[in-house]
């Protein structure tokens, strides 16, 4: 039978394995690994940057990390003329992984003691920490100088602030003590609290915060209010020059008030407490009333009065018919739906101003398990569900992830894992984001991996990531030329694109050291975005790296950037060769290089995620034939120097026939798949802007299955890593061989 040419493509299908893989379409994908498909392109993921420095030219950790100028008594922590400077950093968390700087010199906290010596850039300095209660110490630092401290613990939430001039908000962050707001090109802490003094939050690493613009007393106020389920904490509210705390009364009778609750939400003039802390009729007797709506007045919502719930047109309080707990909720077209353990209802507006809210059930049987899973689309409200990733119109409920229906399943439900799932749409790209802790692989309980979805295609994949918080910034400027330090040739896309306008939406995201990044379809590559507090030679080339809280898993892949005292391990690719626990890993350097020399701080590790691709198995001939494969070809874009490798799998079988035919010498090329130019025979594609590249296979069988993937050694070459790839079709070409058995 002569060849013929089959032609797959544009792609739309995404991740399908919800079927055996060659019942699924021909454009999907068994699995679908750090790619993604976007308007009919498979296409590397998202990547993410850091924020620029101070002058906006590099992007850079110091510019991105949660910190803290420190003060005494609200005065500058500045060095004098020597250098020096001591005192007590705020808050009650101190430990190894913590950070200073003082100008461009750096200091580690890689060891515990009462004091002890820190990890020095600046070699003239010297710099003592008490990881017990926070002391610090410094002299010979660069002189008159502000001493900013760098907490490192989990990015808990991201708020927009609502400022009177259009989409000018401006963006706070959290951790676990304190609040941030982005200015001046860094984060900084931000005013204390008036009521009651200098206070701190204190919730876990799992109560995270949910926060909505309201107004105050009056209403041209524009006031931001939190809570994060923490009844120590309260409700708080930033009046736009201080935050404050509330616990408003909630009867005329003493010791009933509101303390907090899971969700905060303003809904038809006034503000609702979902899943409340109570203090109800005796001094400190408190109790959770998980199914309860309560509601604030129409009108300021710190009035004395304000959340009385017995005198008629005040606020009141409705508990749903259920015994479930509140999860989640966000008002779709002037309706407010709230996801439930295991239902979904609405919480009805009457009009009537004493019953002003009534419980309407929509679903019985669907709901929502985390409260950050929620995400609002143009028509429907997504949740994260014990069945599935479920989306509710108002009307009815329904899962939407039937095309890998397995997958919700594989949440790591230890250490508060569903409290960690986060979820965000990105209004660029037209998709949505879920991080959460894959329990496939779960060594620690910080979120290590993230689910994609594209919502115009209903398609799926997924990314290697480590996000703990989703969130929106808005650029302050435009991009300019002079200020950036990346070639013309790698920021093309960028300039072409709405990204680097002014007061563009990006999507913010925060990890569990206190990194915060954008996500970027413009970049190829993960930020650098853990810090490596210390680093031990003694068996190199396999290090020893004190990483807090990493999060990384044997055989995953690591860049080096940025460390100091010892270069040459700089932009060097390494392998997760074991993890030791939660905070060390020992990570093997390949290169043939045997690393040496007296880390000194500064360095960062960037996840290095493998493109990994797995076709349909495929049979073009349906009567029931087999047939061969001689010859693939690619449509591809361009890039200046970057490589796959192909292989493939016959009859069903799980074994690598590609890769086992290059290993013995038997295969007619190496299966790898170039997406830079031949340009010394074809000139032309120097300037083109796809390439067709062939891959020649020698696969036959009852049907055929490709995997497009990254090898170790391509991997671990620095020059792939920030190259994207993006794949338009592929056209095989086929014949038949004969009947089967």
């Amino acid at each position: 039978m002569p060849q013929k040419a089959f032609f797959i493509g544009p792609y739309n299908a995404g991740m399908v394995n919800a079927v055996t893989p060659w019942m699924i379409p021909e454009e999907a994908f068994e699995s679908m690994d750090n790619a993604y498909v976007w308007r009919g392109m498979v296409k590397k993921r998202v990547g993410s940057r850091l924020f620029p420095d101070d002058n906006g030219v590099e992007y850079d950790q110091l510019s991105s990390r949660l910190r803290v100028a420190l003060e005494t008594a609200g005065v500058s922590v500045v060095t004098d003329g020597a250098g020096a400077a001591t005192g007590t950093v705020p808050g009650a968390t101190f430990g190894i992984g913590q950070m200073f700087s003082i100008g461009t010199a750096l200091y580690t906290v890689h060891q515990a003691g009462a004091p002890a010596t820190m990890l020095i850039t600046d070699g003239t300095t010297t710099a003592t920490y008490n990881t017990t209660t926070g002391a610090y110490a410094f002299n010979g630092a660069p002189a008159l100088t502000q001493v900013y401290w760098y907490p490192s613990t989990p990015v808990m939430g991201f708020a927009l602030y609502e400022t009177t001039s259009i989409n000018d908000d401006l963006t706070f962050a959290f951790d676990q003590q304190f609040a941030y707001q982005r200015a001046g090109g860094t984060w900084e802490r931000m005013a204390a609290e008036a009521v009651p003094g200098d206070a701190l939050w204190s919730g876990s690493d799992s109560q995270f915060f949910w926060s909505t613009n309201y107004r105050g007393v009056t209403n041209d106020d524009y006031w931001l209010f939190v809570v994060n389920n923490n009844r120590a904490d309260q409700i708080r509210y930033w009046d736009g020059a201080q935050w404050a705390s509330i616990a408003p009364a909630t009867r005329v009778a003493a010791n009933y008030t509101l303390q907090t609750s899971r969700l905060i939400v303003y809904f038809k003039d006034r503000l609702i407490a979902l899943n409340t802390w109570e203090e109800v009729g005796g001094a400190g007797v408190y109790l959770n009333f998980q199914n309860r709506a309560r509601w604030s007045q129409n009108g300021s919502p710190i009035a004395a009065n304000a959340w009385y719930d017995n005198v008629p047109g005040l606020g009141g309080w409705l508990e749903a018919p259920t015994k479930e707990a509140i999860i989640t909720a966000r008002i779709l077209k002037d309706r407010l739906i709230v996801y439930f353990e295991n239902s979904t209802w609405e919480l009805v507006y009457t009009g009537n101003q004493v019953l002003p809210f009534v419980w309407q059930a929509i679903d019985k049987e669907l709901g929502a398990e985390s409260t950050f899973s929620s995400v609002l689309l143009d028509k429907i409200v997504l949740g994260v569900g014990e069945s599935g990733i479920h989306s509710s119109d108002g009307l009815l409920v329904k899962r939407i992830d039937d095309k890998i229906p397995q997958s919700v399943f594989r949440i790591n439900n230890d250490e508060e894992g569903l409290e960690r799932v986060a979820g965000i749409r990105d209004f660029f790209l037209e998709m949505a984001y879920w991080s959460y802790n894959y329990a496939g692989k779960a060594t620690e309980k910080y979120p290590n991996r993230m689910l994609v979805y594209n919502y115009k295609n209903e398609s799926w994949s997924f990314n290697d990531d480590s996000i703990t918080a989703f969130g929106y910034y808005r650029n302050v400027d435009d991009a300019i030329w002079s200020k950036t330090y990346t070639s013309w040739e790698e920021t093309t896309r960028t300039w072409n694109s709405a990204i680097a306008d002014a007061k563009f939406r990006n999507v913010l995201a925060g990890n569990q050291e206190g990194f915060t990044f954008i996500l970027d379809g413009d970049i190829a590559s993960n930020s650098p975005a853990l810090q490596i507090t210390d680093i031990d030679f003694t068996n190199s080339p396999i290090l020893e790296m004190s990483v807090i809280n990493h999060n990384l898993v044997a055989n995953e892949f690591v860049l080096i950037e940025d460390s100091l005292g010892t270069t040459s391990l700089n932009n060097l690719i390494g392998r997760v060769y074991e993890v030791i626990d939660e905070n060390t890993i020992e990570v093997s350097i390949e290169d043939g290089s045997i690393p040496a020399g007296t880390y000194t701080g500064r360095g960062t590790l960037a996840r290095v995620s493998r493109i990994d691709l797995r076709t349909k198995q495929y049979n073009f001939y349906k009567e029931g034939t087999r047939f061969s494969i001689n010859k693939v070809d690619f449509d591809v874009d361009r890039t200046e120097d970057n490589v796959l490798t192909t292989t493939f799998f016959s009859s069903s079988s799980p074994y690598d026939i590609g890769s086992d035919a290059v290993a013995d010498g038997v295969a007619l090329g190496t299966y790898n798949l170039d997406t830079f130019p031949y340009d010394t025979i074809y000139p032309l594609e120097a300037t083109q802007d796809r390439l067709v590249h062939p891959v020649y296979l020698q696969a036959e069988g009852d049907c055929i299955q490709i995997r497009l993937y990254q090898d170790d050694d391509q991997i671990m070459n620095p020059d792939f890593v920030n190259q994207d790839f993006v794949l338009h079709s592929m056209t095989f070409y086929a014949r038949s061989t004969g009947q089967r058995l």
